[in-house]
Order: C-alpha cells, then structure tokens, then sequence
C-alpha cells in the first residue's frame, strides 16, 4: 500500500514538474525573442533568469525519473548522481550567462539603445501570468512535495521578482523614456541569478568530491556517539557522503564486547537515523583499540579517553 502511494506521489511530483518547466521553457523563447524585438536586456536577463528555473525544474524531472530506475549491478547506487551533475553544468551555463548580460549593460551604459516600451511591458507582463501559473501548479495539492519540487517552486518565485522589475523598468521608460533604467535592472537580476548560480555550484562540487553533508559535524557525531551508547569507546575512519541528497556513511567503532552484537549494532543504526537521519550506514565493530596513523582521524579527544576507560 505504502509503496503505491509512493508512486502516485511521484507520479504528480513529475506531472507538476513538467507542466511547470514546459510553461517556462516556452516562455523564456518568448522573452528572448521580445527581449531582442524590444531591444530590452532586462528582458533577455530575465530569460537568463527563466533558464535557470527551467533547468533547475528539468533538473527535479530528472531526480523524479531517475529515483525510479533501480540501481544495477553496474551503478550500485542507480543514477541519481547524474542529477548533481546536471545541476553542477547548469550553476556554470548561468555564470556565464550573467557575465555576459552584465557585460552587455556595462556597454549600453556607455552607448544607450532605444527600446520598445510597449513591447517590453507586454512581453514583461505574459512572462510575469505565466510564472504565476508555474508557482501554482507547483505548490497546489497538498501531498508531500519532494526537496525538488520545493525548490523548484523558490526558483519560480525568484523569477516573479524578475519579471515584476522587468515591468517596472518597461513603465518607467514609458513614461520618462529614461532608458539606462533597463541595464541597471538587468544588472540586478543578474545578481539574482548569480546568487542561486553560485549556491548551486557549491552544493554540487561538494557532492561530486564526496564532500560530508554541511549539515552534519562529524566530530560532534563521533562524541555524541560514544557519550550515547556506554559499550562504544572510541569511533574512527568516519566518511560521510551524498548520493542524490541521501547521505551514505561507513565507521568503524570500537566497542566493549558485547553479550549481543546484532541489538549494539541496531542501536548504533538507530542512533545515525534518529540523530541524523542517516539510513544507510555501514559499520565495522572492532575490540582493538585501533592503532595505526590512521586511527587519529576524525577524532579529536577520544584517543586518551579510550584509554582511561581501559586502565
């Protein structure tokens, strides 16, 4: 039963999540076409902004489908990896895309072109109907959202931003034809757009370089783990990393012998999921204390601790 609700779950996550990214993809081809018509380039930043929403929506798409596809002998963790990617030449391609559309204003400061006013608002206000229309396919239904399908909704509510300036820029040229207001607006949409480009490449590169979580201080797990459970003495050779936003992790823990092994090493995996939220997790029991220069990493204080409790 849970595993059907599961799929229609996933099914209207990614019924949602294409809807919204066709509506934008379409309208972003829109605004480039109007951005080039009116001689805007806060319209065309303002595409550069409905890119990065499409992609980050094509991106959910992707992570929605490929959580389906069951891992294989060959890719033991499925494909989930491939949506960091994705994510990762999408931070770039908007890097890119705000470096050129700030050099462009830089230029028209300079140099200031004429602009279609009326064009501009019009296109400004279909851009602004049509992000609305996204939001709200994104965010009715009241059953659970994926991380993906949330922040997607955030891009599309950055984007509305965009196309709110876009319109107040179009009605200021109108009224005074003060035209440099456009590549001052761009300017600032741009930034907008830098600033989900850089989180995204952060959180990508991390998860590419197998990077811990940032959520998760391994040090103060490894002490809370051994002032938690009595039998577990010391806890080294900790890794922490993320596969499609899942954190995986393997430790090895030295403990007192136990009268039953299987109940201490349930309660070390209760202790992961219920602290950390960690599902999978593998760990190595060993009586030793560790020795070797290998022991002393990630784990600061607990070396002489081990050892007092052993004298």
């Amino acid at each position: 039963m849970a595993h059907t609700h599961q799929h229609s779950s996933g099914n209207s996550n990614s019924k949602r999540l294409f809807w919204a990214f066709t509506i934008t993809a379409l309208f972003m081809v829109a605004e480039v076409i109007g951005g080039v018509m009116s001689g805007s380039l806060a319209l065309l930043a303002d595409a550069g902004h409905m890119l990065t929403d499409a992609a980050a929506l094509l991106v959910a798409l992707m992570a929605v489908q490929f959580a389906r596809r069951p891992p294989n002998a060959r890719h033991t963790f499925g494909w989930m990896r491939l949506t960091t990617l994705a994510a990762f030449v999408n931070a770039i391609a908007l890097v890119v895309i705000t470096i050129l559309i700030v050099w462009e204003a830089i230029v028209r400061f300079y140099h200031p072109q004429p602009i279609a006013g009326w064009t501009m608002l019009i296109i400004a206000f279909a851009g602004l109907l049509a992000n609305l229309f996204s939001f709200w396919i994104l965010h009715r239904g009241n059953e659970e959202k994926n991380i993906n399908v949330r922040a997607a909704a955030l891009h599309v509510l950055g984007d509305l931003l965009g196309s709110v300036g876009a319109i107040a820029a179009a009605m200021i040229i109108l009224w005074t034809n003060w035209t440099p207001i456009d590549p001052i607006l761009s300017i600032l949409v741009s930034c907008l757009v830098l600033r989900s480009a850089w989180n995204l490449l952060k959180e990508s590169v991390n998860e590419l370089l197998e990077g811990a979580p940032n959520a998760i201080d391994i040090p103060l797990l490894q002490r809370k783990l051994v002032r938690t459970i009595p039998e577990v003495r010391n806890v080294h050779h900790v890794h922490i990393w993320l596969v499609g936003e899942k954190p995986l992790m393997t430790l090895h823990v030295q403990v007192v012998p136990p009268h039953d092994h299987d109940a201490l090493l349930e309660r070390i995996h209760h202790f992961l999921k219920d602290e950390y939220q960690i599902e999978h997790a593998t760990v190595q029991m060993e009586y030793q204390i560790c020795h070797g220069q290998d022991c002393d990493l990630n784990e600061h204080d607990h070396h002489s601790h081990a050892h007092h409790h052993h004298h």
